[in-house]
């Protein structure tokens, strides 16, 4: 056996990241694998927002999202097989369900206050989910 001086000491922190993490130069462009390449931003298109003290339901070119007490629950067109909605047995709230492809059910309800503002709402809803799903909900 050979006697090697010790090794020194590592430094504070992590230190630089490996290789495959630094950054790019320039020069070297990134590049992605496919499934992993930046996503383009959804044209505009109409948007409808049902927002109370609790809840939200959000329906834009990206898809459809609901937020219940602060958790955020999003769903892309393309995961999405269709949206229902209707009011609620009382007539004070807008009850949104959207059935996903693997056929799982989710379910907001956001209350309209004031009441007649759920009448808006279905016609709004009505209107961007036609401009989305032309052949249907």
């Amino acid at each position: 056996m050979t006697d090697q001086p010790p090794s020194p000491p590592p430094p504070p922190g992590f230190g630089p990241p490996p290789p495959p993490y630094a950054p790019q130069h320039p020069q070297h462009p990134q590049h992605f694998a496919p499934q992993y390449a930046p996503q383009a931003e959804p044209p505009p298109g109409p948007e409808f927002l049902g927002v109370d003290k609790h809840n939200s339901v959000v329906v834009d070119a990206a898809g459809v999202a609901f937020e219940m007490y602060d958790i955020t629950v999003e769903f892309p067109w393309p995961e999405v097989r269709s949206v229902h909605y209707r009011a609620s047995p009382n007539g004070k709230a807008l009850m949104v369900a959207v059935v996903h492809v693997d056929g799982r059910v989710y379910e907001c309800v956001v209350t309209a206050k004031p009441r007649e503002r759920l009448q808006g709402w279905f016609a709004q809803l009505a209107w961007v989910l036609g401009h989305y799903r032309p052949a249907g909900y």
